[in-house]
């Protein structure tokens, strides 16, 4: 049997990420997203969805630019922090220990503790219900040397021991069950 429920977010899960913003290191910061995502890969576009009411919006609407940091089970306690704790209230880099490097393509910071960080340019701001979302073009990519393949050049999402976040709990994600079009590789065609 099954329930019915009233209208809401139940797509689950979903990334646990750290986006920065600010130009300058005064101005540096950093909010928990978990409403973020792609949109396209050619150009190579993806979102954020934040409140009004956080102190990183008017940043971001000002400067037009962030960098989604992703995230590991090492920094879930700086997440889940990040999330709770404003910047108009603490120092979210002391009080995390999370260190802001400069931005490559943009003039935000990324966080070297990150195994990927997606810097982008906002392209467009959507007024939404709770949240704005911040649609923008990928600007570039910066990839944790540690986790390249040195055999392929490919990214080990396995390896770098990404966090996911489900339903008000964080998850390290497990064995991977397959790659993309495993189901029917090696089928012959119809």
């Amino acid at each position: 049997m099954k329930q019915v429920w009233k209208p809401g977010n139940m797509i689950y899960p979903v990334p646990a990420a750290l986006v920065t913003c600010g130009n300058t290191p005064e101005r540096y910061n950093m909010l928990t997203v978990a409403w973020t995502g792609t949109i396209c890969s050619e150009p190579p576009m993806c979102y954020i969805s934040v409140r009004r009411s956080r102190h990183s919006y008017p940043i971001i609407k000002e400067e037009m630019e962030f960098t989604i940091n992703l995230t590991t089970a090492d920094m879930a306690r700086a997440t889940d922090w990040a999330g709770v704790r404003s910047g108009a209230d603490y120092d979210k880099w002391a009080e995390t220990g999370l260190t802001p490097v400069e931005g490559v393509s943009v003039r935000c910071p990324y966080i070297e503790e990150s195994p990927l960080s997606i810097e982008c340019r906002v392209r467009d701001v959507m007024e939404l219900g709770s949240h704005d979302m911040f649609i923008a073009d990928v600007a570039g990519v910066i990839a944790d040397d540690r986790f390249i393949d040195p055999d392929t050049g490919a990214f080990d999402l396995a390896r770098a021991g990404l966090m996911a976040y489900s339903h008000g709990g964080y998850y390290e994600l497990g064995r991977c069950l397959g790659r993309f079009g495993w189901s029917v590789k090696g089928q012959k065609k119809r």
